[in-house]
C-alpha cells in the first residue's frame, strides 16, 4: 500500500472515530485526496457530487420510504401482524413467529431494516414480554428479524447496487426471496424448538377457521400491496421505478378511504418526514460517490484487484475473505455508504474469479444487513435497547442465535450460486 493511500485510510477511519456524520467523513477524505494527490481542481469534485444525486435510479428509494411511513403512519402495519398473528401464534413460540413472519411481509414493502425495527419492534417487544416471552428472546429475535427488511424485496442495498453495477434490479430482487425465506424458515425453527417443551409462557389457542377467514378479509388491502408491487414488475405491467410508485398511491388510497387509518391533514407530516429520510440518504450517496471517484482516479479498484489476484487465486477463498472483510465492515458502516464504495471496489474482481455480479451483489446485501445487528455500529442494537431498555452488551448476547441462522444462510447462498441465481434465470434476467 502506498503512504498516500495510508493516509487517506486513515484520515476516513479517523473521522469515523470521532463520531463524524458518515457522509461529512467521506466528503472530507474525498477533498483532502483531490487537494493534496491530485492536479485536478476541487470543481470537479462539486459536479461529481451533484450528478451523483440526479440519477433517476435513486427514485424508487424514495417512493418506497414514503410507502414505508404511510404504512407505519396508518394501519396496513397493524393489518399484516394479524394476518401473522392468526397463521402461527397457535404454534409453540407462536408470538415470537408471528414477529419474524411480519418482518418478511413489511420488508417485502418497505425495503429498510431500520424502518422495518421501528414499526414493529415498537410494539412487538412488549407484546412478547407481556405474554411470558424471555427477554432476551423477546429483544434477540425483534433485533434480527427485521434485517429481512433488506434483504426481502425492494430492498434499498440491492437498488443501489444495481445502480453502481448496472446490473438488472429485477433479477436482483430475485436473488432475496430464497435467503429471505430460508431464514424465516431457520428462525421459525429456532422458536419452535426452544419453546415447543416450555409452559411459562402464553400459548395462543388455535384460531377457528371463522377467525381465520375473518382476519384474512381484514387484512386483504394490505396483503394486495406487495402481490401489487411483485405482480407489477415481474409480469412487465411496470417497471421497478414505478412499483415503487404505484405502491405508494396505492398505500395512500387503502390508508384514506378504505383503512381511514390517516387523515388528510397526515399527508402533509407524512411527506415532510420521508423527506428528510431521503435527503440523509441522498447525501450519504453523494458523499459516497465523491470518495468513489477520488478512489477511481486514483486506480486504487485496480490496485487492490493486483494486490488480490496475486495472493488468492480459489474463488472458495476469494468468497470467504471477501464474507470475511464484509463482516467487519458491516460492524461500521451501514449498507448505503459501504454499498457505494464497496461496489467499485470489488467488481473488478469478479470476472477472474468467475462470480456473477447479480451473486455477489446478494452476498453483499446479506453481509451488510447483517452488520445492523453487529456492535459496535449496528443500529438495530440500539433501537431495540431503546425500546426494552436494555443495554448494548444485553442486545448484543441476545441476537447471537438468530445471527448464526442468518450466517448458515450467507454461506449456503456464497457457496451454492446456482440455487441462488435459478429463479433469475428462469425469469429471463440471466443468461
Amino acid at each position: 500500500m502506498e503512504l498516500s493511500h495510508l493516509i487517506i485510510l486513515l484520515i476516513l477511519l479517523g473521522c469515523m472515530a470521532t463520531m463524524v456524520p458518515v457522509f461529512m467523513c467521506l466528503f472530507f477524505t474525498a477533498v483532502v485526496g483531490f487537494m493534496l494527490y491530485t492536479d485536478l481542481p476541487l470543481l470537479l469534485l462539486a459536479q461529481s457530487l451533484f450528478r451523483s444525486m440526479d440519477n433517476f435510479a435513486l427514485v424508487v428509494v424514495l417512493y418506497f420510504i414514503l410507502c414505508g411511513n404511510i404504512m407505519t403512519s396508518g394501519v396496513i402495519v397493524q393489518r399484516l401482524m394479524k394476518v401473522a398473528n392468526v397463521l402461527v401464534s397457535w404454534l409453540p413460540g407462536g408470538l415470537g413467529m408471528a414477529g419474524i413472519l411480519g418482518c418478511g411481509l413489511f420488508g417485502a414493502i418497505s425495503g429498510s431494516t431500520v424502518a422495518t425495527v421501528v414499526a414493529l419492534g415498537g410494539f412487538m417487544i412488549p407484546a412478547l414480554l407481556q405474554n411470558k416471552y424471555h427477554e432476551d428472546y423477546s429483544v434477540g429475535v425483534m433485533t434480527a428479524a427485521p434485517n429481512l427488511g433488506v434483504i426481502i424485496p425492494p430492498s434499498i442495498g440491492m437498488i443501489l447496487y444495481s445502480m453502481i453495477s448496472n446490473v438488472s434490479l429485477e433479477g436482483l430482487f430475485l436473488t432475496g426471496f430464497l435467503p429471505g425465506i430460508l431464514m424465516i424458515i431457520g428462525m421459525c425453527f429456532y422458536t419452535w424448538a426452544i419453546h415447543r417443551n416450555k409452559t411459562d409462557f402464553v400459548r395462543m389457542p388455535v384460531p377457528s377457521f371463522k377467525d381465520v377467514l375473518k382476519v384474512l378479509k381484514e387484512g386483504f388491502w394490505s396483503l394486495m400491496l406487495p402481490v401489487i408491487i411483485f405482480g407489477g414488475i415481474f409480469s412487465g405491467a411496470f417497471t421497478a421505478n414505478e412499483a415503487a410508485v404505484v405502491a405508494c398511491v396505492y398505500a395512500l388510497f387503502v390508508e384514506l378511504f378504505i383503512h381511514k387509518g390517516i387523515k388528510f391533514k397526515d399527508v402533509f407530516k407524512i411527506t415532510v418526514s420521508s423527506a428528510v429520510t431521503s435527503a440523509t440518504l441522498l447525501i450519504i450517496v453523494a458523499g459516497a460517490t465523491c470518495f468513489g471517484r477520488y478512489l477511481t482516479l486514483e486506480a486504487i479498484p485496480a490496485k487492490i484487484t493486483e494486490a488480490v489476484l496475486a495472493y488468492i487465486s480459489s474463488p472458495w477463498v476469494f468468497l470467504l475473505a471477501i464474507n470475511l472483510l464484509l463482516v467487519g465492515i458491516g460492524m461500521l458502516m451501514d449498507i448505503i455508504s459501504a454499498t457505494m464504495i464497496l461496489g467499485p471496489v470489488f467488481l473488478p474482481m469478479l470476472g477472474a474469479f468467475g462470480i456473477d455480479p447479480m451473486h455477489f451483489g446478494l452476498i453483499l446485501t446479506v453481509n451488510l444487513a447483517i452488520g445492523y445487528c453487529t456492535p459496535p455500529m449496528g443500529v438495530s442494537l440500539y433501537i431495540t435497547g431503546a425500546i426494552a431498555n436494555k443495554n448494548l452488551v444485553f442486545v448484543s448476547r441476545a441476537v447471537l442465535p438468530f445471527i448464526a441462522i442468518q450466517y448458515a444462510v450467507l454461506a449456503l447462498i456464497t457457496y451454492i450460486p446456482k440455487v441462488t441465481l435459478w429463479l433469475p434465470r428462469v425469469m429471463g434476467f440471466l443468461d
